[in-house]
C-alpha cells in the first residue's frame, strides 16, 4: 500500500498529516499519530476489498465499507472467529490455549455467553445507574478540586476500573492491580504499558498465555484464588456466574474460566476509557456541540451514540474465511484472513451523511462501534453507554468551561485507538 497521489478532501479533522492515503494499517506505529482516516477513505472508494501484505504475516483482506462489514460480520459460518480475532497468526496449540468467548462462534459462543449475559442486559444495566452515578460523582469531585489534571488517569480510567471491580465482585483496592494487568494484556504493543512489547522483544515463552503477556499468568492466579473463594461462598457477581454449570450442565474448565476472566479484565476497562477520553476531546474541539449539549440535555442519548461512532475505539476484528467467497469481484479463499475495519465502516458516506461532521443530534446512527449484528455484539455495550452518559452528565453539571492543555500521543496499537493522556483545565 505505497505510492500514489494524495486523496482529495474532505478529511476527518483528526487525520494526521502523515496519512497520504497509503498508510500501513498493520503497523502499530501508524496509529500513534492518529487513525489513518484518509487511507480508510481511499480504500472505501477505490478498493473496498483490498489485499494487504504483511511483513511478518500471511496478509489479509481489508473490508472497509459499512454494508460489507455488517454483512460479513453476520455470516459467522463463512467468516469464523475460531481462528482468531486479531491480526496475529497462531498455530493450533496457541489458538486453543488462548481461546476466549471472542474466538468462538455458535453454539460454543452461545454456551459461554449465557453464563454472564444476564448481568449485562439493558434492563440489568439500568439498575446500576444509581451506584454508577454515585461512583462517578465521587471520582469527579476528587478530580475537579485539582483544577488541572489528566482526565484519563483521574476520571476515564478510574470509573470503568472501579465499576469492573464491583461487577466481578473484587474489592476496590484490587481493581487498580487488575487494570494494570489489563493494560499489559490489551496494550501489549505499547512500551508505556508493558516491558514485553510483542513486536519488539521475544515473547515466545508466553505464546500459550493471553496476549503473549506474562501478566496473563498473574491474572490466572488471581482468577483461581477468586474461584476457590466463590466455591466456598458464592456471591451475586460475575465470577460466581462463570463458575455455574452451562446450559448443558457442564461447568467451565479451569482454562475456559481463566481465559474468560482475563478477557473481562482486558476488555472491561480500556475501551470505555478511550471512548470517554476521545469523546471529551471531540466536545472541547467542537464548542458548538458542547454548547448544544449543555443547553439541551435531552440530546444526551443521541450524543452518546455519536461519540461512540466518532471514536470507534476498537478499530477492527479479524475473521477467517471457511470457504471460497467472491466479494466485489475479489476471490477470498478458504483460510484467508479477513479484517473488518469498524473504523472504516463508521465513516462510510454511503451510510452516514457527512460522516466527518461531529453531530450530537445525528439520527439514525446505526454505527458498528459494538459490532452491530450477529452473535459477537459487544457484551458490555449497554454498560459502556451508561458510563459515558453518566460521566458527561455529572461533568457538565459541575463545570462551566473545559480546556485541553495537553494531549499525548495515541496508544501504539492498530487494534485499540485512544489518547493515552489528556490534560484538561476546568472552571
Amino acid at each position: 500500500m505505497n505510492g500514489g497521489a494524495k486523496i482529495k478532501t474532505p478529511r476527518h479533522p483528526w487525520t494526521p498529516d502523515s496519512d497520504d492515503g497509503y498508510a500501513d494499517l498493520s503497523s502499530h506505529d501508524t496509529w500513534t499519530l492518529g487513525a489513518p482516516y484518509a487511507t480508510l477513505q481511499r480504500l472505501r472508494d477505490e478498493d473496498p476489498v483490498a489485499w494487504v501484505d504483511e511483513p511478518d504475516g500471511a496478509g489479509y483482506w481489508a473490508i472497509t465499507r459499512y454494508a460489507d462489514v455488517v454483512e460479513l460480520n453476520r455470516r459467522w459460518k463463512d467468516f469464523t472467529s475460531y481462528r482468531g480475532i486479531r491480526l496475529e497468526e497462531m498455530d493450533a496449540e496457541e489458538t486453543e490455549a488462548r481461546r476466549t468467548l471472542m474466538e468462538l462462534d455458535p453454539p460454543d459462543h452461545t454456551r459461554l455467553r449465557r453464563l454472564v449475559n444476564r448481568g449485562f442486559t439493558r434492563k440489568t444495566v439500568e439498575s446500576y445507574e444509581e451506584p454508577i452515578r454515585q461512583l462517578t460523582a465521587e471520582i469527579l469531585d476528587d478530580a475537579l478540586t485539582l483544577g488541572e489534571f489528566d482526565f484519563v488517569g483521574e476520571v476515564a480510567r478510574a470509573l470503568p476500573m472501579r465499576m469492573l471491580g464491583r461487577l466481578l465482585g473484587v474489592p476496590d483496592e484490587h481493581a487498580e492491580q487488575l487494570v494494570e494487568w489489563g493494560d499489559q494484556l490489551l496494550s501489549n504493543s505499547d512500551p508505556e504499558y508493558t516491558d514485553h512489547v510483542v513486536d519488539q522483544v521475544d515473547t515466545e515463552e508466553f505464546r500459550l498465555i493471553p496476549f503473549r503477556s506474562p501478566a496473563g499468568l498473574e491474572v490466572f492466579r488471581y482468577a483461581q484464588t477468586a474461584a476457590a473463594e466463590r466455591r466456598g461462598c458464592p456471591h451475586d457477581d460475575v465470577i460466581t456466574r462463570l463458575l455455574a454449570p452451562t446450559a448443558d450442565g457442564t461447568p467451565l474448565t479451569d482454562l475456559e474460566f481463566n481465559n474468560f476472566f482475563a478477557l473481562l479484565v482486558a476488555a472491561g476497562n480500556d475501551t470505555t476509557r478511550y471512548s470517554l477520553t476521545e469523546g471529551l476531546r471531540a466536545l472541547v474541539e467542537h464548542p458548538d456541540q458542547m454548547k448544544a449539549l449543555r443547553n439541551d440535555p435531552t440530546i444526551m442519548e443521541t450524543a452518546v451514540e455519536e461519540i461512540l461512532r466518532w471514536t470507534t475505539v476498537t478499530t477492527h476484528f479479524r475473521r477467517t474465511a471457511t470457504s471460497t467467497q467472491k466479494i466485489h469481484g475479489r476471490t477470498i479463499r478458504s483460510g484467508d484472513k479477513v479484517v473488518l475495519w469498524w473504523i472504516g465502516a463508521n465513516y462510510d458516506e454511503r451510510k452516514f451523511d457527512d460522516p466527518y461532521r461531529f453531530d450530537l443530534r445525528r439520527y439514525p446512527n446505526d454505527h458498528v462501534a459494538f459490532g452491530r449484528n450477529g452473535p459477537h455484539l459487544c457484551l458490555g455495550a449497554w454498560l459502556a453507554r451508561m458510563e459515558i452518559r453518566v460521566t458527561l452528565q455529572e461533568l457538565l453539571a459541575r463545570t462551566s468551561d473545559i480546556e485541553i492543555v495537553h494531549k499525548s500521543e495515541k496508544l501504539r496499537s492498530h487494534l485499540i485507538s485512544g489518547t493515552k493522556h489528556l490534560t484538561v483545565r476546568v472552571a
